[in-house]
């Protein structure tokens, strides 16, 4: 009896080690098949009925409906961006065409009620080209065509520049608008992340009734740097504030202001493509912060 039950308890050992033997086989054999699938060089081995041969020719068919699928893909973006180029230069010409005439309209001698006419005219082509130029600039950076290339550079620089360019307006409009002194260094692409930076500014300013104030600063941090753009506005309601980086949302509250929501979106995708991000901390009524983190390292 002892025997027999000393045999049967080797046999069991045997049954489990060769059980062991066979997952780990079979799990190094499906690391292998996901490393070849990542890497674009998968291609089935097995050809009997066994179940590691089914997963094979699934995960096959799987990557093949995928490959198609993202080819499909790539090639409506690049209808799409064909078709966005070409009716921003079919429109470049008309566009400028009503701004000219508006302008000499707005010259003439016209009664109050014409000339109201005119000034909204001017404001909707002004808002029409401003549409055209943003979904191009939002189209080839989402296909690729224009390159995002981050490098070494002055972020005081960064926020000065684009402070500057706001001044204008936001003296026009009575809000104090200041830049805060920054001495640091980060990761970034100087022309497009001075884009994503003027859209957060010019959303605070726009925002920010008259009397109040905007304020850019800059905190270092040991792998990212933080620019705040700071608003004394109305602020954005909680509900909001995970759609408001969506393409062309625009909150219920400011639908009377110009505006077409492309800002945010451009400025978030500008972030991503700087290996950045962009957070908002906001309450309604009490003014918004938007956050703009810069690697400080490629």
């Amino acid at each position: 009896m002892i025997w027999i039950a000393l045999i049967a308890v080797l046999a069991a050992a045997g049954v489990i080690v060769c059980d062991r033997l066979w997952l780990r086989k079979t799990m190094n054999t499906l690391d292998r098949m996901l490393d070849d699938a990542i890497s674009g060089a998968f291609t089935p081995v097995h050809f009997d009925e066994s179940r590691l041969s089914a997963v094979e020719m699934k995960l096959r068919q799987y990557l093949e409906a995928s490959g198609v699928s993202a080819a499909r893909m790539a090639e409506d973006r690049a209808r799409v961006q064909g078709l966005i180029a070409d009716i921003s230069h079919q429109t470049k010409t008309p566009i400028a065409n009503l701004l000219l005439y508006a302008g000499l309209l707005a010259d003439r001698d016209l009664p109050a009620d014409c000339r109201a006419y005119v000034g909204q005219l001017t404001a909707q082509a002004e808002k029409l080209r401003f549409l055209i130029e943003a979904m191009v600039k939002a189209g080839r950076l989402e296909t690729g065509v224009i390159a995002v290339k981050p490098r070494p550079a002055d972020i005081g620089a960064l926020t000065k520049d684009a402070v500057r360019a706001a001044q204008p307006e936001a003296a026009r409009r009575g809000v104090q608008l200041t830049c805060l002194p920054a001495e640091i260094t980060a990761c970034f692409d100087p022309k497009w992340t001075q884009e994503a930076l003027s859209n957060l500014i010019d959303n605070a300013v726009k925002y920010t009734p008259a009397g109040g104030s905007v304020t850019v600063s800059a905190t270092p941090y040991e792998l990212f740097c933080r620019i705040d753009v700071t608003d004394t506005g109305p602020g954005i309601p909680e509900a909001e504030q995970a759609r408001i980086f969506e393409r062309f949302y625009r909150s219920p509250a400011v639908q009377d202001a110009q505006g077409v929501g492309l800002g945010l979106y451009l400025a978030r995708e500008i972030a991503a493509a700087n290996g950045g991000y962009i957070k908002v901390s906001a309450r309604s009524g009490k003014g918004s912060t938007f956050s703009l983190f810069l690697p400080k390292t490629q």
